[in-house]
């Protein structure tokens, strides 16, 4: 098992991004690694009750779905 920090800057100006960065924490969780994640910059906004709910890469990806996941396994977030 790994530890990880993930630092992400982008909110909902780079919902590509955005949703990129939460579902590589996702991932790293669902390994079985030890993961953080730091919201700064634009990011913050993400930490706003219902700030993921809109946020939609092109490819279909939704920063809610991510965030409800990390927040259900208890990752810590740093803003």
């Amino acid at each position: 098992m790994a530890k990880f920090l993930f630092v992400l800057t982008r909110g909902t100006e780079d919902p590509c991004r955005a949703t990129r960065c939460l579902q590589l924490v996702k991932v790293a969780k669902e390994e079985g690694h030890e993961v953080h994640l730091f919201l700064t910059d634009e990011a913050v906004c993400l930490a706003r009750k219902g700030g993921t709910e809109n946020v939609v890469a092109p490819t279909g990806d939704d920063a809610d779905t991510y965030m409800q996941f990390l927040i259900r396994e208890k990752v810590p977030l740093y803003v």
